[in-house]
């Protein structure tokens, strides 16, 4: 069994509740999802999968193949017993957003800025499409987590370009550890021919099955405590194979680094001076968050949110 797959295709139609009530049972349910017909048109997705093959190719191949990872695995093979690798990933990855603000664009392929900037401009619309059904669907005003996450200024965007060459012994080592992603909402474009994404499901580790012109949706750290817990960002890794170069897009659309992170007032129940539901999560800046997950990324998310809820003390 993998994870909800929802078909968009008449979402400002008659078939909208209906949509939406999905979206909500996935949001509750495993935090995890998939979008068909959302808009973005097939052309432009093949075009991303090509240019972003083509620049793993001629820019990125060699300097993985010398990578750390590869060092380490090829290091474990030629000893009597090779031990499991911990603490390196088997990924070769780009963060566009640091091309887009340093102007560091490779200059092959020629078409690859074009497309991407293309590409992130559609997701990022689709990314907010989201964000107000699920506002939606939360009782909140449509605006709500959109101005949330902006905090006063404007929400952070980043995109990630992944590979994950194939591997002699992915027994060995992990494509990514597993984790919960910092952020807010994630969509991620993934491989539709090579497996390997899992996202944990009720202690069980479920298959993401690749479908192709598909999107991918993931609940972060930050919608988790600005829902109070109602969705809650969901252990996700992924595993590397023998065969085929898996390639993904992930884009991260989170709050800014000055933005309050608290749950809405809305999801907190109050009965006369009292509140039947209490906050389950302290208030604090997304910049500090991201300071603790910086070095507990692969570690539980509790303590990562028991630290905001001190320094929250610590600064009254």
């Amino acid at each position: 069994m993998g994870v909800p797959v929802i078909d968009m295709k008449n979402i400002d139609g008659g078939d909208r509740e209906v949509i939406m009530a999905e979206i909500a049972k996935a949001c509750e349910s495993t935090g995890f999802f998939q979008l068909l017909n959302h808009g973005i048109e097939h052309e432009l997705m093949d075009r991303v999968k090509k240019v972003c093959s083509e620049h793993y190719k001629l820019n990125r191949e060699q300097s993985f193949n010398a990578s750390l990872p590869v060092r380490l695995l090829s290091n474990a093979l030629d000893s009597d017993n090779a031990d499991k690798i911990e603490n390196v990933d088997w990924e070769d990855v780009i963060q566009i957003h640091e091309m887009q603000e340093t102007n560091s664009w490779p200059s092959q392929p020629s078409d690859f800025k074009e497309t991407i900037q293309e590409f992130r401009n559609k997701i990022f619309s689709l990314t907010e499409k989201l964000l107000e059904v699920i506002s939606l669907n939360l009782g909140l005003e449509k605006e709500y987590l959109k101005e949330a996450f902006a905090g006063g200024e404007k929400p952070f965007f980043g995109t990630k370009v992944s590979h994950y060459p194939p591997c002699p012994r992915p027994d060995l080592i992990k494509g990514i550890r597993a984790h919960t992603d910092a952020g807010g909402l994630i969509l991620l474009y993934q491989d539709d021919q090579v497996s390997g994404l899992q996202v944990l499901n009720d202690g069980t580790w479920v298959d993401v099955q690749p479908i192709p012109y598909a999107i991918v949706v993931d609940i972060g750290d930050q919608l988790e405590a600005i829902t109070n817990g109602k969705y809650t960002s969901a252990w996700h890794r992924i595993l590397p194979t023998k065969n085929g170069n898996r390639f993904s897009v992930a884009s991260f659309y989170n709050p800014s680094y000055n933005a309050k992170v608290y749950p809405a007032s809305q999801l907190t129940a109050q009965t006369g001076d009292e509140l039947s539901v209490y906050p389950e999560y302290p208030e604090y800046l997304f910049g500090d968050y991201m300071q603790v997950y910086s070095h507990q990324k692969y570690e539980a998310k509790e303590p990562r949110f028991e630290a905001m809820r001190i320094v929250n003390v610590e600064c009254q």
